[in-house]
């Protein structure tokens, strides 16, 4: 026997015994207000939740924001909200997205344990949007918020997209020298625009 195969077999040795998996239809954690524990949630982590009750209301709560008043690039895939200086049909290069400023998307679904957005590439063109843009602002109709990831995994049909993922917050990093930089790997703020 070689020194390799030694080394395996003395490895398979110490497996440790398979367990079960854990049940998952357990009971899971609601809120009583999940609009306000999302809202919180999502402020904790360096976010914003705006509640507005028409997509048509945006455009005036995007007046309001430094962040959008001083872009000069914007772009928008929810057309009730805002048109935007640049539409995504203009677009036939991702790398050409480098300087948007101000993104306003859809997202499918929120959560309110962890004020997570899921958002997907459906009718989004060249999903890298979602991070390079400076700002991201997400709209989410609010028959779309769930208490919990058990709850969303459920509505979530996963085989109709080839990308999709869970975006909560600014993009935010503390691995060097624990000193925290805020739009590192993507925006720099996220505003979700609960619509409803």
């Amino acid at each position: 026997m070689s020194s390799r195969d030694a080394i395996l077999a003395a490895v398979r040795r110490q497996l440790p015994q398979s367990s079960p998996l854990p049940e998952l239809d357990g009971p899971w954690i609601t809120y009583p207000d999940p609009l306000a524990q999302f809202s919180r949630v999502l402020e904790v982590i360096g976010g914003r939740c705006v509640r507005v009750s028409r997509e048509a209301e945006i455009a005036a709560e995007l007046a309001e924001m430094p962040q959008f008043s001083q872009a000069k690039q914007t772009l928008s895939l929810v057309p009730g909200a805002f048109p935007g200086t640049v539409t995504m049909d203009q677009i036939t290069d991702p790398h050409q997205l480098f300087d948007i400023d101000f993104a306003i998307l859809p997202g499918e679904l929120a959560v309110a344990e962890n004020a997570a957005v899921w958002v997907n590439d459906l009718n989004v063109t060249h999903r890298v949007i979602y991070f390079l843009c400076q700002h991201l602002a997400l709209v989410v109709p609010l028959s779309q918020l769930v208490h919990n990831l058990s709850e969303a995994y459920d509505r979530l049909a996963l085989t109709t997209s080839p990308f999709g993922g869970f975006i909560a917050g600014p993009s935010k990093t503390a691995d060097i020298e624990q000193s925290l930089v805020i739009g590192a790997h993507g925006p720099r703020s996220m505003t979700v625009f609960v619509v409803g």
